[in-house]
Formats: structure tokens, C-alpha cells, sequence
């Protein structure tokens, strides 16, 4: 059985670094964007850029000619700063990648219905060894990339992939571009349901911890707004979702249900806003990183990855083996892989820089969740895999955003 208790020294290191507490912070400062964070997303990028020109010069001195260039370098940006067109373009995307048929045989997911479905399957079977684990940030980059890739190769998506930049719209989230509902968005909140409770955090099965009360969101029902309106989900639950029954077959099989979100700023206020981002960024080594990142699992002290996720909630964004089933996942999962993306270039150039080769040794280093049973650490020749979502890689080829098949930064 798997403890929380064994983290206990890692929540002793982290509070030693400061990590934020909710009750000792003004709130208001939160919701304030500091100008130290600006400068270090512009050092980052400038870094990068510097990073890329090197690497061109001394790639091409040797004959060779590199795969990624400042010119062919792409930027993904924030999804409230699309215009409408590329924002329809991206929603269009993931429709027609929800329309297409699965690669996943029926003999492993019943309930798998569409390409889209594709990436929950993998997620659901992989959860488990991608989560409080070495491979976590590396694995869930190259899932980001195929599923890129998919709307780009298989429904003819010209643009990038957006992120949600949490703390900008921390006060509001509901009212976001991305969950205003509007026919831009990527549909809107859950219906109200007046006086309901907020997410419970139940533990996965085999998992010892905390069962968790949130902040209510402003929704807590079914979807019935923007263009993902009344969308059917057909996988999970696996981790409980409360008045949900489990899926069959551990949530592969057939459990065709509305999608449901909660969205509000009571967990995106707490969790992820301005302060915890720059604490974040703040950090000297991965392991201070990922537990300000990733807080400590079933208890209160959530990070702002969670905090993003159950600023969503609902089903099934409240569930971790099944989240990317709401579409908001990967705007989601974006900002969670640009905070990497900028926290790695402002270690420097990345010549010396060990921020692009180094997995840590802290109890999410490893290659089981919180190292419960015990297990080695995570190495760089380990293989992602992505079951039959997408083609697998290994932990070294993802590493740089901007090295092998990966060539983009953040706007």
C-alpha cells in the first residue's frame, strides 16, 4: 500500500523552502502579475533563443545542418491572446480528432470511441507510473507534442498548441476565454448547482491518504454551453469521482455520462496564482521545483499543477486517470510544461546548464509514485510510452524543447 506518510520529510523540505501558506498570504498580492515574473519569462526566452543560435553555429561549422532554428522555432501562446479565427481553428481541430475512429483495439477499451479517446486510454493505463514520478514532466511534454501532432497530421491544424496561463484569470476563471462558453471557448461551466460541495480528493485505489474537501466552484453540473455543449464521456471513472459509479474495466469499458465542470476561483485563487508561479520559478534544483509544482499528494497542501486541475473538476477533470477527457487538460498541461520550459532556460545556457539533464533525487525521482514501494530513479534513457496513442521516445529526447523532433517556446 502506498502512504502518504513517507513524505513526510519532503513536506519538512518544502515548507522549509517557503512554500506558500494559504493562510499567512494577502490573497490580493496574488492576483497581482509582479514584474519579476515578466522578466524572468522574457530572460527565458531570450536564453533560449541565444541557446538555439549556438547550437546552429557550431552544428553548421561541423557540416551538419540542425532540425531546430530561430526561424523554424514556434511559440505557443496563451489562449485568450488568439484571435477568434485560430481559436475556432483549434476547437475544429479537436473535434474532428473526437470524430476520427480509435487505434485502440476494442479488446483493451471498450470504451474508446474516437482518437480523441486514444490519449485518455494511455493516460488511464500510464497514470500510476507518470505521477509523482522522474518521467512525470518529461512524459506528459511528448504527450502534448503527439497530441499536437495528431490535430496537425490527422485533421489539418495549422496552429499551436495554447496554454492557460492559471493566475491571469485567477479572480474569474469562469469568465476566461477558455470557459466563458462562448463559441470560442472550450465550452463553458458546468450548470450551477446551488449548494454543493467542492471536490472531494479521493485517493486512487491501492493509495493510502487524506480524502480532501475543496472550494466549490461555480458549476458542478453538466456543460451546456460553447462548442463542447452536452459532449458525451464514455471513459472512467477510475480514482471516484463522488456520485459517479467506477467505470467497468478499470475505467476502459463502456460509461457514457455528460461532461461536468466545476469551475470557480476558490481553488484557482488558492493554488495557482501569481505568488506560487514566481515561487515556483524560484526554485534552485527539480526536486524544490516539482514539490512547490506538485505539493504533496492527498493532503491540503496541493501545488499549482493540481490547483489547475481541480479548478476544472467536475467528470472528467476531477478525476486524475481520466482528466484529459475534458479538452481543457492540455491548455492546462501547456502552462504546466511552459513553467518547466522557462524554469529550465533560467539555469543558464544550456551548454552547463544541468536543468535539461537532471531528474532529481527527491521522492518524486523516482520511477513509482512517491517511491512507494521503493524503486530506482528515473534515468534519461527511460522509454515514454504512449501505448497506442502515439509513438513512444525516451526521457533524453524530450528533455530541451528545442532539440530532436521538439522545436517551440512560450509566448
Amino acid at each position: 500500500m502506498k502512504a502518504t506518510t513517507i513524505l513526510g520529510s519532503a513536506l519538512t523540505a518544502a515548507l522549509a523552502n517557503g512554500l506558500p501558506s494559504v493562510n499567512s498570504r494577502d490573497v490580493n498580492n496574488d492576483l497581482v502579475k509582479p514584474k519579476a515574473l515578466d522578466d524572468m519569462i522574457e530572460a527565458a526566452k531570450a536564453q533560449v533563443i541565444a541557446d538555439i543560435q549556438a547550437k546552429e553555429t557550431e552544428m553548421r561549422k561541423r557540416g551538419v545542418e540542425p532540425t531546430c532554428t530561430v526561424s523554424k522555432l514556434r511559440f505557443r501562446r496563451e489562449y485568450g491572446d488568439l484571435s477568434q479565427a485560430e481559436r475556432l481553428a483549434y476547437i475544429n481541430a479537436v473535434k474532428c480528432l473526437m470524430a476520427l475512429p480509435p487505434r485502440t483495439p476494442a479488446s483493451v477499451a471498450p470504451g474508446a470511441t474516437s482518437r480523441f479517446d486514444d490519449f485518455i486510454v494511455v493516460h488511464i493505463q500510464r497514470t500510476m507510473d507518470v505521477h509523482f514520478t522522474g518521467n512525470f514532466q518529461p512524459w506528459h511534454r511528448w504527450y502534448l507534442h503527439q497530441y499536437e501532432k495528431a490535430l496537425r497530421d490527422e485533421c489539418g491544424y495549422t496552429g499551436i498548441s495554447p496554454y492557460w496561463d492559471w493566475p491571469k484569470y485567477a479572480a474569474a476563471p469562469q469568465d476566461s476565454p477558455i470557459f466563458n462558453g462562448d463559441d470560442y471557448s472550450l465550452g463553458g461551466n458546468g450548470e450551477y448547482i446551488p449548494g454543493h460541495e467542492g471536490q472531494l480528493l479521493i485517493p486512487p485505489p491501492g493509495v493510502v491518504g487524506e480524502i480532501v474537501q475543496l472550494p466549490p466552484g461555480l458549476g458542478g453540473g453538466e456543460v451546456k454551453t460553447g462548442p463542447f455543449a452536452n459532449m458525451t464521456i464514455t471513459l472512467g471513472p477510475v480514482a471516484g469521482i463522488p456520485n459517479v459509479p467506477p467505470g467497468p474495466m478499470g475505467g476502459l469499458g463502456m460509461n457514457p455520462r455528460k461532461l461536468k465542470r466545476d469551475v470557480g476561483p476558490g481553488v484557482n485563487m488558492m493554488y495557482a496564482n501569481y505568488t506560487s508561479v514566481l515561487h515556483m520559478l524560484s526554485q534552485p534544483n527539480i526536486d524544490a521545483y516539482r514539490l512547490v509544482l506538485e505539493g504533496i499528494p492527498h493532503t491540503p497542501l496541493l501545488g499549482p499543477h493540481g490547483g489547475g486541475h481541480f479548478t476544472i473538476g467536475g467528470d472528467p477533470g476531477g478525476d486524475v486517470f481520466i482528466s484529459p477527457g475534458d479538452p481543457a487538460f492540455y491548455l492546462h498541461h501547456g502552462n504546466v510544461d511552459r513553467m518547466w520550459a522557462v524554469w529550465q532556460a533560467l539555469g543558464g545556457p544550456s551548454s552547463s546548464n544541468n536543468r535539461y539533464t537532471d531528474l532529481g533525487s527527491g521522492p518524486y525521482a523516482h520511477i513509482t509514485w512517491t517511491n512507494d514501494p521503493p524503486s530506482r530513479l528515473a534515468e534519461l534513457t527511460d522509454v515514454l510510452d504512449m501505448g497506442y496513442a502515439a509513438d513512444s521516445t525516451t526521457i533524453a529526447n524530450v528533455m530541451s524543447t528545442t532539440s530532436g523532433e521538439l522545436c517551440y517556446f512560450y509566448l
